[in-house]
């Protein structure tokens, strides 16, 4: 059960953390205060229940339907590249500088846009359905469920350790002009996601 939970644990580590959507966003989130742990909570809820699924056998189904997969791609690129903008915009403005100026969004905002930015990415489910999931079935059926322990361990750790490390770089951007460079790194990591999120028709 302990090499399970130990490899689930290590495959999570290595496909959460990435420099991807969900984690600029996660880390933007804890530099702004804004509802930080909240948002931290959601996206390990949103794994434990995707790792759950794909460790139960759903994974190969969600495999073997590409219509689904395309509609979701196109879905979740053309919402990152709308938030994307959004965030360079900001950074483009001249009034967003300071930490303090910054107009904490509603729960309800933080939340939808939390689900959003996490399920509308297909990656998601790549990573933690199929990808999980597959590996899960290698191991017995009873040390399946310390495979995925050990991966939603992994997602919780990595995301309340991201929204502590923004509420520790807070001071940094308490300076001129962080915001701005804050605002282009997650409006240019949203467009780059959103590129590769397209289907590869597009760019042929």
């Amino acid at each position: 059960m302990i090499p399970a939970y130990i490899q689930g644990m290590a495959v999570g580590a290595g496909l959460i953390i990435a420099i991807g959507a969900q984690n600029a966003f996660v880390l933007s989130q804890g530099i702004r205060r804004h509802h930080h742990w909240l948002v931290a909570a959601i996206c390990c809820s949103c794994d434990a229940v995707l790792i759950a699924i794909g460790v139960a056998g759903v994974g190969a189904a969600v495999a073997a339907a590409p219509p689904l997969q395309t509609a979701a791609a196109w879905g979740g690129a053309l919402f990152l590249f709308a938030y994307g903008a959004r965030a360079l915009r900001r950074a483009m403005a001249n009034n967003s500088l300071q930490a303090d100026e910054r107009r904490p969004g509603s729960v309800k905002e933080v939340v939808l846009t939390t689900l959003a930015v996490t399920l509308l990415n297909p990656h998601v489910y790549l990573d933690t359905v199929v990808l999980l999931g597959a590996i899960s079935s290698q191991f017995p059926a009873e040390a399946r469920l310390a495979f995925a322990l050990g991966a939603c361990s992994a997602s919780v750790l990595w995301f309340f350790s991201l929204s502590l490390g923004g509420v520790m770089l807070a001071p940094v951007f308490a300076r001129p002009g962080a915001w701005r460079w804050l605002d282009l790194f997650v409006g240019v990591t949203m467009w780059m996601v959103a590129a590769r999120l397209l289907p590869l028709s597009v760019w042929n």
